[in-house]
């Protein structure tokens, strides 16, 4: 008998003790470098941001500790719920959304403010890999049986891109790809699907906002408009070079501490790392992150159940996204697209989103014995 096919009868203190403690040891390192950054970019004060962070940070791990004790086939039977109640809040964001900073992506709960298209990036993982699962190789490779996880994949993208919200919109297509290539979709049909997009350029061109130009042509040459668009670009390269090997110590970030960096408790949290801790601090968050995507991926492997293999690999795959485009934009490798820093950037729905997700990692390693026939049947 598999060792999940009897979990639901073991003790609590069986199951906690089944949990990847070495992962959770990951995730609060994570988070705890977050806060503390949150602390000296608010001026070495708990108060506008480090203290919100862990308001939400504690909680959530809470949380992530009972979803990891949850049965992953509860998921399985959750997984298309779950995606239909987030398109549904996609569509009430474009009815009555909350618009801030020219975008409209919130929807403002009195209590809490919620961004749908956080919570997308973990249901859209969790309906395809239920789809996938269904269906062995040979069924996978008709073209015709691609039609409907393709529908899911742009609906909810086109509706993001509304908002407008082109990084998001990114990361869904790029762990979207990423999952179905792990499902057993031929090489091929990527070939002809980016043979397709390149064609399809010139008219997406034209339907991107003027500020979306403006970044995109800012990549080229930042120096073109420096008090404009390429302004944060500037800044956050002056910031990087400025702390060089160890940094010039904890809150004591000039480009920081008087204003010049935008964004600092957000999409540019790694600057104000990089400028105080220098090269040095910089590294021990990307091994930190890297450990998070080795255990990941080696959860995705050890798991019996296809449906176990591809949540673990989707969700690892969106969080070493977050990661890559995140860094690859601070930098000035990509254009800004505005991308928070998982568990690191100021955010509440991305910090829970985050955390739901490491909570699902860690309940699939926890029941990765788990033997899941395609029509959801444990097998014994």
């Amino acid at each position: 008998m598999s060792r999940l096919s009897s979990s639901d009868s073991l003790p609590l203190s069986d199951k906690l003790h089944m949990i990847n403690w070495g992962l959770v040891a990951v995730i609060v390192l994570i988070g705890s470098i977050g806060i503390t950054l949150l602390y000296s970019a608010g001026g070495k004060s708990w108060t506008p941001w480090a203290q919100a962070q862990l308001i939400r940070f504690l909680p959530g791990l809470v949380l992530m500790l009972v979803i990891a004790l949850i049965d992953i086939r509860f998921w399985l039977r959750a997984a298309y719920p779950l995606y239909g109640i987030i398109f549904v809040l996609l569509i009430v964001v474009e009815i009555m959304g909350q618009v801030g900073m020219g975008a409209q992506r919130w929807i403002n709960l009195g209590f809490f403010v919620i961004q749908p298209s956080e919570l997308m990036k973990i249901a859209l993982v969790l309906a395809l890999a239920k789809y996938f699962h269904a269906l062995d190789l040979e069924e996978i490779a008709k073209p015709t049986r691609l039609f409907i996880p393709l529908l899911m994949v742009s609906a909810p993208v086109g509706l993001v891109l509304l908002q407008p919200n082109l990084g998001t919109a990114t990361l869904l297509l790029l762990a979207s790809a990423g999952l179905f290539f792990v499902a057993g979709v031929r090489w091929w049909k990527f070939a002809l699907a980016f043979m397709l997009s390149g064609i399809g350029l010139p008219y997406g061109w034209k339907h991107l906002h003027a500020y979306q130009k403006a970044r995109l042509m800012t990549f080229i040459n930042p120096e073109s408009d420096p008090l404009g668009a390429g302004y944060n670009i500037i800044q956050s390269k002056i910031a990087l070079g400025s702390g060089g090997l160890w940094g010039r110590g904890f809150g004591m970030g000039t480009q920081s501490q008087l204003q010049f960096l935008p964004e600092k408790h957000t999409d540019f949290i790694f600057v104000v790392l990089s400028e105080e801790f220098g090269m040095a601090g910089a590294l021990l968050l990307l091994l930190l992150y890297f450990l998070l995507f080795a255990y990941g991926y080696m959860i995705a492997l050890s798991s019996r159940s296809q449906f176990g293999r591809l949540t673990a690999f989707g969700l690892t795959t969106t969080f070493f996204l977050y990661v890559f485009v995140n860094v690859a934009m601070v930098t000035g490798l990509i254009p800004v697209v505005g991308i928070p820093l998982p568990l690191v950037s100021y955010g509440g729905t991305a910090m829970i989103t985050l955390l739901v997700g490491c909570g699902l990692l860690l309940g699939i390693s926890v029941h990765r014995d788990a033997r899941i026939s395609r029509t959801g049947i444990m097998e014994i």
